[in-house]
């Protein structure tokens, strides 16, 4: 990602009507770092002074960063972390009546929280309760639960807090409040042997969850697990095994009703995430906290503080932009960077760092992170992206195909080998090679 202080000087016009924009706000405390974990946070014990700063620090950057219709017409909003139940039940409660104090969420929102197992009691599952009826009465409230095995074995070598025992407590509660869960599963852990993995996968399926997500686990550099596995005391992930682990849980799933609707997510018909969904076909969406990431058009961006306090909307010379000269600028990505300080000061937009679209790169990303989807992406966004030579050589290598989905719309989608070997192909759409 670039950084820069400018867009372009074709950006469109800024426009008063509002646009559906999706809010993720990131809680960037845990309990204790997880051993694979690179994820922007802080562990330790969270004080609640600190709770009140965080919390204030939100506010003041809805309030003051954005401009009111920004945030008219918010469809989902995801909190996520860190481990935002964390806070506990009192906080979580202050913050999301905060936050749909400002944000004017849609009256069947979806709202999901992430936690993990050993933060979830009686309290707050009580909260949450309350928060659904409260905020979003015809919407939904999930709670994304980071269960990632119930093996007490796999859990250790992940440096997880919780065992299996309190996995399944914290479903049980959860189950009997009536909220619903998304549960996270990992694969391909050293240690995790085939057995292993089905019985995490028939956990889950006996919990009742409505949606599960399956990762294959990613050695990520600075962190203790890759120090284990360079000092030869974890075996490094075996890509061929997480593959079978991926293969075998789109078997189990989906015999259980719980279909594959992405490359790594499975829900029950109608439990599938809204807010994730809105990533993959092009929904704006806005990033709150340390970290956090936004995605928007020129016309959303330009009534944010990007213009008023970095003027990177309405002032640009051709030089300052990774754009050809003439090109039209559809969209920024930006990313606060990682400093709770200066969050909790106001200072953290000082650092941005932004990245710039032209119309022909958005559409391109727009089809490559289509194809993560299982109904794909639709012809004209492939045509309008200029993808189609590479759509027709990755068919004609069985990794993509085209074909007539329920609805009889036309359509590019993986092929099972293609899903197995995902980012290849992603790679290809966005490189155009």
């Amino acid at each position: 990602m670039s950084s820069t202080k400018a867009t372009s000087r074709s950006a469109a016009p800024v426009s008063t009507s509002s646009e559906p924009v999706a809010l993720y706000v990131h809680v960037p405390f845990c309990a204790s770092k997880c051993d694979y974990c690179d994820f922007a946070s802080v562990a330790g014990a969270v004080d609640a002074a600190t709770i009140d700063s965080y919390i204030a620090a939100v506010v003041r950057s809805l309030r003051d960063d954005f401009a009111p219709e920004i945030l008219a017409d918010v469809p989902t909003l995801y909190v996520g972390g860190g481990t935002p139940s964390l806070l506990g039940a009192d906080g979580l409660r202050r913050l999301l009546t905060e936050i749909t104090d400002i944000a004017t969420l849609r009256a069947d929102a979806e709202i999901t929280v992430e936690a993990n197992p050993d933060s979830v009691d009686d309290a707050l599952v009580s909260a949450l309760s309350a928060l659904q009826a409260d905020l979003i009465p015809a919407g939904v409230l999930r709670v994304s639960l980071g269960v990632q095995s119930f093996d007490d074995e796999v859990l250790s070598i992940l440096g997880r807090r919780h065992d299996a025992a309190a996995a399944r407590q914290a479903l049980t509660l959860l189950a009997d409040a009536g909220l619903r869960v998304s549960l996270d599963l990992m694969c391909g852990i050293p240690g995790q042997s085939p057995e292993s993995w089905r019985a995490s996968l028939d956990a889950a399926i006996a919990s009742g969850v409505g949606h599960v997500s399956v990762y294959p686990l990613t050695v990520e550099e600075g962190t203790p697990l890759a120090r284990s596995v360079r000092a030869g005391s974890v075996e490094e992930p075996d890509s061929d095994i997480a593959a079978d682990m991926m293969e075998t849980a789109d078997a189990v799933l989906r015999e259980a009703g719980i279909e594959r609707y992405e490359i790594a997510n499975y829900a029950r018909p109608g439990q599938e995430s809204r807010h994730n969904t809105g990533y993959w076909t092009g929904v704006e969406y806005l990033g709150i906290g340390p970290s956090a990431a936004s995605m928007l058009s020129v016309r959303t961006a330009a009534k944010t503080f990007l213009e008023r306090d970095l003027g990177l909307v309405t002032e640009c010379t051709a030089s300052e932009m990774p754009v050809e000269a003439g090109d039209i600028v559809a969209r920024v990505r930006y990313a606060q960077p990682f400093g709770l300080a200066a969050f909790l000061s106001g200072e953290g937009n000082q650092a941005v760092e932004s990245e710039w679209l032209t119309a022909h790169e958005a559409s391109r990303e727009d089809a490559m992170l289509g194809l993560r989807l299982c109904r794909g992406i639709d012809q004209e966004l492939a045509d309008e992206a200029g993808v189609i030579d590479v759509l027709e050589r990755l068919s004609s290598d069985g990794l993509v195909e085209r074909a007539t989905t329920d609805d009889a719309s036309d359509r590019w989608r993986l092929t099972h080998h293609g899903w197995l070997i995902a980012n290849e192909v992603f790679g290809a759409v966005w490189s155009q090679e």
